[in-house]
């Protein structure tokens, strides 16, 4: 009887020479992905899939786990097929292959992928891109849990830790682990909300310049640059150009932006580079109605997240352990004032009208926690004097102004105001703060032309995803962080 490989045409398995010849030797077999294969009651059909070898097995019966996305599902070459089965168990971890056979039901559930009810009988087998044999880190270390390096280590067991500095040194392979990939597609949904529900409220989407002749939001955490001959810098904020586009008439506008600011804390929840979105509006009563906005908008996103992405949230808390998000049907709005005193009832020392520390607003978040049974709420009505210099007094009390902070599990994540449309008031107040007015004459002067009552506010969104998932370090949810100290990869 003839063994199993003579049976095989020649080329059935190897290193792919080029792409051509890997269609013509895999025709007949139908492109799919992993995530979607599903359990046939006869002959199943015959797939082609590609991903990346995460282990494989045995050298009779060979078995290769293989990857795509967050998928995986397993791969069976039978006896018949020697070579092939050496070939496999030779491949790598994490070298990208192509498998094309046929989607099978396997004798019982298979532990260990994601596809638990089907399996690939693998007829044919190529190697697109060979992984270096010794990673510098592997992808199975860096998807662990700590809670599982602890448990391993009281019971006497050492398993590897991948510290967060060399998850980023080698963030190419840590975006493999199934945490990851599920946290970079919920907050595309952050951003796909974002501009659904804008979008749906008569906004439009705009794109502001990100080089700028002078300071957005005024002090001197900015990249500076020559400009052709002329000082300027990278923009923090679309702030000064989205209200001009107020000016020009645009009534209801949103942004998503890279954002530049010369941060010099290295703390969990600042970068250097980040995502901004960002929403102006022209009023008509009442500095309220941007709160309003930022109500339904974030109750909606919220909610999508928990009821459509219960998948990636549920991979996220395998690695990250967090209690889901509380938050009201209505947002919860309470004074400054009135938080500086739920903070003195509580014995916290905090300046009456003075900003509050990252301590304090951590501490004001337990207490709304506790007493309104939410961890989204928004502080109005905020002292002028720690309001960026474009945000309107409060017309009965100038000492306050028409501004909030919207907070979850007690961080800030949106600074919003009214801002101030009057050209003098303006310019004074940007003296008042040490902004030269000369670097801001086009903004300032677009306010003379007529200028409606308008507000807006600001939000990050590597922020919103940290702090919705409880994640702890802001560089788990930018895809590669640029922090004072990082610049690479």
């Amino acid at each position: 009887m003839a063994s199993g490989d003579e049976h095989r045409g020649e080329g059935d398995y190897g290193d792919a020479a080029t792409m051509g010849a890997l269609r013509q030797m895999h025709a007949g077999y139908a492109w799919a992905d992993v995530a979607s294969l599903e359990p046939a009651a006869a002959a199943g059909p015959a797939v082609r899939v590609r991903g990346a070898a995460v282990r494989a097995v045995g050298r009779r019966v060979a078995f290769l786990v293989l990857r795509q996305g967050s998928a995986t599902v397993q791969c069976v070459v039978a006896g018949g097929s020697r070579g092939m089965a050496r070939f496999m168990a030779g491949l790598s971890r994490e070298s990208v292959v192509d498998v094309a056979g046929v989607v099978s039901l396997p004798r019982e559930p298979v532990r260990g992928t994601t596809q638990q009810l089907v399996e690939i009988q693998v007829e044919k087998l190529h190697c697109i891109s060979r992984a270096v044999p010794n990673l510098p880190i592997s992808v199975d270390d860096a998807a662990r849990s700590e809670d599982d390096v602890a448990r391993a280590k009281a019971a006497g067991e050492q398993l590897v830790h991948v510290g967060q500095d060399k998850r980023l040194d080698y963030r190419v392979i840590d975006l493999r682990t199934a945490a990851n990939q599920a946290i970079f597609r919920v907050q595309c949904q952050v951003e796909n909300i974002f501009r659904q529900v804008l979008l749906s409220e008569g906004f439009v989407g705009i794109h502001t310049p990100k080089l700028i002749g002078g300071s957005s939001e005024g002090g001197a955490a900015v990249f500076k640059l020559d400009y052709n001959g002329q000082p300027a810098c990278l923009a923090q904020s679309p702030q000064l150009h989205k209200q001009m586009a107020v000016c020009g008439g645009f009534k209801r506008m949103f942004e998503n932006y890279s954002t530049f600011r010369a941060e010099g804390s290295d703390t969990h929840r600042h970068l250097c580079e980040f995502v901004g979105l960002d929403v102006e509006m022209a009023l008509r009563d009442h500095y309220s109605e941007v709160c309003d906005v930022v109500d339904r908008l974030f109750v909606a996103m919220f909610d999508h997240l928990s009821k459509s992405c219960a998948r990636e949230l549920e991979a996220i808390q395998r690695q990250y352990p967090f209690k889901p998000l509380k938050y009201l049907e209505t947002t919860l709005r309470l004074d400054y004032d009135e938080g500086i005193r739920m903070l003195q009832e509580a014995g916290v020392h905090v300046e009456p009208m003075g900003d509050l520390n990252t301590e304090a607003e951590k501490k004001l978040g337990e207490l709304v926690r506790d007493k309104y049974d939410t961890e989204f709420y928004m502080l109005c009505r905020y002292p002028s004097a720690v309001r960026p210099f474009y945000t309107m007094p409060c017309p009965d009390d100038p000492r306050y102004s028409c501004s909030f902070d919207v907070f979850v599990r007690g961080e800030e994540i949106i600074s919003g105001a009214q801002r101030v449309h009057d050209p003098e008031l303006l310019a004074a107040q940007a003296e008042a703060r040490g902004i030269d007015v000369r670097t801001i004459a086009a903004y300032v002067d677009s306010f003379r032309y007529g200028a409606p009552p308008h507000g807006g506010f600001g939000v990050g969104q590597e922020r919103v995803m940290m702090l919705f998932c409880g994640l702890g370090n802001i560089r788990k949810t930018s895809l590669f962080p640029r922090d004072p100290r990082r610049l690479a990869p």
